[in-house]
């Protein structure tokens, strides 16, 4: 179980996950068109395996807490939702028990919108980055930061296997292969 707060906000449950991953069809995967990096790591358990879509393979942390992954993009996007794949029964003290997530247009100026404590977590974990208010469902940033502030058992290094972002589509209009952007278009782009 986890459970996550928002900028002040009371504490509410998360739901831990299992090992398949299930997400809306509305969101795509934004982390391709990312840089990716952290702040350290053991030779042979870096970045390439947190994306290598294996869940046996994982980021092993190599260094003093907070232990980060900057995930940063060329442009700005909206990301709506952060998952993240850990195993409390196979890495014990290795496994994040606080997260926090902020963002920010760099490094100088990111900002925290969501600490999240997880309790003994197995599978993927949801973390919606949706504020305060209800209407604001995405964040607009360039840059994406995944803190691991403590471990379970108080362990040093962090084990996670896996991070994905995910976004809104931008096709508003389902199964149609492009995305107009201005009224002339929208108009004339049914055949009636």
């Amino acid at each position: 179980m986890a459970t996550e707060s928002s900028e002040g906000e009371e504490e509410r449950k998360v739901n831990d996950g299992n090992q398949v991953l299930i997400v809306e069809d509305n969101l795509r995967e934004m982390g391709k068109k990312a840089a990716w990096s952290v702040s350290s790591c053991k030779p042979g358990n870096g970045v390439s395996a947190l994306r290598d879509k294996n869940l046996e393979t994982y980021w092993q942390s190599d260094g003093a807490q907070p232990l980060l992954v900057n995930i940063q993009f060329q442009k700005k996007v909206m990301l709506q939702l952060v998952v993240l794949y850990v195993d409390c029964k196979l890495d014990e003290s290795y496994t994040p028990s606080k997260i926090s997530i902020r963002v920010g247009n760099g490094f100088h100026n990111l900002k925290e919108v969501k600490t999240v404590e997880l309790d003994k977590p197995s599978g993927w974990i949801h973390l919606s980055l949706s504020g305060n208010d209800p209407r604001e469902t995405f964040v607009n940033t360039f840059m994406l930061q995944i803190a691991v502030l403590s471990n379970h058992l108080n362990g040093r290094d962090a084990h996670v296997r896996q991070i994905k972002v995910y976004g809104p589509q931008l096709n508003p209009i389902p199964h149609e292969p492009f995305h107009f952007t201005s009224r002339e278009f929208v108009t004339y782009s049914l055949v009636r």
